[in-house]
């Protein structure tokens, strides 16, 4: 969980209701210009973070780094919902600075909504790529929303590429790669969390996130010619 840091920070919190009145809260600090989260940096570090533990097998990192930052940025969410089922019902409210969400959901959908964020703000090299979306947040997000996201982020990078002199791809060539080095991510994080958790909330949120990043091709093929109506506006005739 990331500290208090004060208003100069882009802040969620996260909020899960459960039926017995138990409450668990979570607020999540991002540096406003990096979009890293501020942590306590004397937060504990548990077996299960360090970089060779179930280390993912596309992980850019060397032996000069000792624990992996993706599982340190979790280690505290992990451990509050380690005996946590799955498909326990909770009253999810989501707080950013211009909007109040709110949602009944399974338990594993709502972690996996706040797992999002402290992975791509961890400054894993991997995770990295899709920190842009972080800023513009959107909990419980349906498939094709997703999907418009990635491009729409995808794109804009592009767009500054291509500002800075540098070879923009237009044609989305190496979007699924991205989302698919991703995916390798999901996949090691949770066989880390098979080990940190008792029961099976936590990994099935993860794995809940590596299903979009392993089948965006398809996603792309099938999911943007569903949505070409809307920007008829924009598409000379044939």
């Amino acid at each position: 969980m990331s500290e208090n840091t004060g208003v100069d920070t882009i802040r969620y919190r996260y909020r899960f209701t459960f039926a017995d009145g138990t409450e668990k809260d979570f607020a999540l600090h991002l540096n406003p210009s990096t979009l890293e989260l501020i942590t306590n940096k004397d937060a504990v570090r548990p077996e299960w973070t360090r970089l060779k533990y179930f280390q993912c097998d596309n992980c850019p990192l060397g032996d000069e780094v000792e624990y992996c930052p993706v599982a340190v940025n979790l280690a505290t969410l992990i451990d509050a919902f380690k005996d946590a089922v799955s498909f326990t019902t909770t009253g999810m409210t989501v707080e950013a600075a211009e909007r109040i969400y709110h949602r009944e959901t399974t338990l594993q959908k709502g972690l996996s909504s706040i797992i999002g964020i402290y992975m791509v703000t961890s400054n894993c090299p991997v995770m990295d790529k899709l920190r842009p979306n972080v800023r513009f947040h959107l909990p419980f997000a349906s498939t094709e929303e997703t999907v418009y996201r990635a491009i729409s982020m995808y794109l804009t990078a592009q767009y500054f590429v291509m500002r800075k002199g540098g070879r923009p791809d237009w044609g989305l060539q190496n979007l699924a790669e991205i989302y698919k080095a991703v995916a390798h991510v999901n996949q090691g994080i949770s066989q880390r969390l098979v080990h940190a958790s008792r029961e099976d909330a936590n990994v099935n949120a993860v794995i809940i996130l590596s299903t979009f990043g392993a089948t965006l091709d398809h996603f792309l093929e099938n999911s943007l010619n569903s949505i070409e109506y809307m920007f008829r506006d924009y598409i000379p005739p044939s």
